[in-house]
């Protein structure tokens, strides 16, 4: 990778006039803004279905595509859907995404449109399954199943040989629900499509999409229910332990995350071969891929089951280089980033080392305690260098919430009261040694606390906030083109 520059912004947070961010006209748009603005690098956060509290890292598959991101007026446009039919009611607020607004209605519009290209491309579905043969009936046939039972989590589905997948059932209700497993299966053909001709377009404009992998998957997904033994599971289908991470700066109780923990052993003996099709997909959708939470494959925090906090949790040992080894080289052609936020052990750094995988620097970490790692004096080239992530305030609020540590910020980087800390952390960012540099979008717009996009440890009031539109206008793509071509970071 050369030195240059990004922008983290998730696709919900785009300004398309349907409740939510989409892969249409404001997306080109932004690749168009990133590419004025000598950015090279589109960061944006897991595209796949959000689950629980609308959390695109607690996602029902870890290889189907949201259908909330799927564009009406590019169905319009394909003679999918009329004006009619897409109709309003998507929500007031341009600010927030309105998750109920979208729940209720995509799906309605979805159906008109997928029942078209069936009708027109009566060939074109099989071609897609046999594509995505590996992962596409089983989802298909869980949202079916999910449907039938009111989206009630599949552990709690009162047909005891579907939660346990006995083959005549699976067999029995294929044939029941044939009509929204065509319907589920059709969308996700529809989303890559709009998918794969957007990833196009930014290869045109010399933009490369950096995605995100929440290292664990939701308990209610299809890839537990259909990989079971993938999992530290009981006989009953329950999780024996739930991932979190331990007390830390985001949270004096930890993070109690919830998520099941993989069965490495099984892991193993399998080469790790769900992995490495989780990994080609996401190969499919990025060209970066930043794997969150990477010291998990080193150790990883795991809390018994049924525990309200996660301080009761306890390290236990992860498959590490054996993992690495066997999984990265399946995948030369995607760059991967890890996560490694944190506290590090010395088995994490070595990993790292052996990897030669990038880490990451976060400047609103920086100026607490003495030669703190994230200081920019102290980088080498291969780590990313943020203003924030998506879990940190905007620089401006955090400025208020930690005014001491704001402080020693404006010392360090020699700028007074005059200038927002916002500009002043994405000159340091610019200019440091990092190969990458990236800000939030609401840093460069320096928007405060209530334009936050995830708190972690907290269920309500997340991953909503979006861009207006006309705030990425042509002014501020100059201003950014001219300070990433001043820190070096405009390449042709």
């Amino acid at each position: 990778m050369q030195r240059c520059a990004g922008i983290l912004l998730p696709i919900s947070a785009l300004p398309a006039p349907y409740g939510i961010g989409t892969l249409g006209r404001a997306a080109y748009d932004f690749i168009d803004f990133l590419h004025r603005a000598g950015q090279r690098v589109w960061q944006m956060l897991p595209a796949g279905p959000t689950g629980y509290a609308d959390s695109p890292y607690q996602s029902v598959s870890a290889f189907a595509g949201n259908p909330y991101f799927i564009d009406p007026d590019l169905l319009k446009n394909d003679g999918l859907l009329t004006d009619e039919e897409i109709g309003g009611g998507w929500g007031g607020n341009p600010r927030a995404v309105d998750y109920g607004a979208v729940y209720a209605r995509r799906p309605d519009v979805l159906r008109i449109a997928c029942r078209r290209v069936l009708a027109r491309e009566p060939d074109a579905l099989d071609a897609f399954r046999a594509e995505n043969a590996h992962w596409l009936p089983d989802y298909a046939l869980f949202m079916a199943l999910k449907r039938h039972y009111g989206m009630c989590p599949w552990m709690k589905w009162p047909n005891r040989a579907l939660v346990n997948r006995a083959p005549d059932a699976l067999a029995r209700y294929r044939k029941r629900l044939s009509e929204d497993i065509l319907f589920f299966e059709t969308v996700q053909m529809l989303f890559f499509r709009q998918w794969d001709a957007l990833k196009r377009y930014a290869g045109v404009r010399g933009i490369r999409l950096m995605g995100d992998v929440p290292i664990y998957t939701a308990m209610d997904s299809a890839d537990v229910w259909a990989h079971p033994e993938n999992y530290q599971l009981d006989s009953c289908g329950r999780p024996t332990g739930v991932a979190g991470v331990p007390p830390d700066y985001f949270s004096r109780d930890g993070q109690l995350w919830g998520n099941p923990l993989y069965n490495w052993a099984h892991m193993r003996r399998s080469g790790y071969s769900w992995w490495i099709q989780r990994l080609k997909s996401a190969a499919r959708l990025y060209d970066i891929l930043r794997i969150d939470h990477f010291r998990g494959f080193v150790g990883y925090w795991r809390v018994p089951y049924g525990h309200r906090t996660a301080r009761d949790g306890r390290w236990v040992k992860g498959p590490g280089l054996d993992f690495t080894s066997a999984v990265f080289s399946q995948v030369p052609e995607l760059e991967i980033v890890a996560e490694d936020l944190g506290v590090l052990t010395p088995a994490v750094r070595t990993l790292l080392e052996k990897t030669g995988l990038p880490g990451m620097k976060v400047l609103e970490f920086a100026f607490s305690g003495k030669n703190n790692p994230y200081l920019p004096h102290l980088y080498s080239e291969n780590c990313i260098c943020y203003t924030g992530t998506h879990d940190n305030p905007p620089v401006r609020g955090w400025a208020l919430d930690e005014p001491d540590c704001a402080q020693k910020a404006r010392r360090y980087c020699g700028a007074d009261d005059t200038q927002p800390l916002s500009q002043v952390l994405i000159a340091a960012g610019l200019g440091s040694r990092a190969r990458l540099f990236i800000a939030q979008m609401q840093d460069w717009l320096d928007l405060g606390a209530d334009c936050r996009m995830n708190t972690p440890g907290t269920t309500e009031g997340n991953w909503t906030w979006r861009l207006l539109p006309g705030e990425a206008d042509d002014a501020l793509a100059d201003r950014i083109s001219r300070l990433t071509d001043a820190a070096g970071r405009v390449n042709s």
